[in-house]
């Protein structure tokens, strides 16, 4: 049982990005996923959040109206959309599934963590 991330890279400011979460062992459409960052020396940050159903969305405030997440069921796999991409986006990106009810936006309700992939945003 595995998450798989992966689309990171180097990009200018203004960009576009979009990352993967690719599920083996599980089924993504049965459980609540999101995206998490983490920057050099800063704390893991909460960035997207999509329910099992893909009917609830939720977003980190310095992220809304530029990144989005999705879920391919058929592909088993998390996506997630980064438009207008700044200089201070620029982090290790992680996906992560929780199967509990615990509050979506804190790092501590997820029980599985993917590798994480580097993003990179120049100015």
């Amino acid at each position: 049982v595995q998450l798989q991330a992966s689309g990171g890279g180097l990009v200018q400011a203004g960009g576009s990005l979009r990352l993967s979460c690719a599920a083996s062992g599980l089924t993504v459409s049965r459980y609540d996923m999101a995206w998490f960052r983490q920057a050099p020396g800063k704390e893991r940050e909460f960035v997207a959040y999509i329910s099992w159903s893909g009917g609830r969305l939720y977003y980190g405030d310095s992220v809304k109206g530029r990144f989005t997440i999705s879920k391919a069921n058929l592909k088993n796999t998390v996506y997630l959309q980064m438009n207008s991409l700044k200089p201070e986006d620029t982090a290790v990106y992680y996906c992560a599934l929780r199967s509990g009810t615990m509050v979506a936006s804190s790092p501590r309700s997820y029980e599985l963590w993917g590798q994480g992939t580097l993003v990179t945003v120049s100015s």
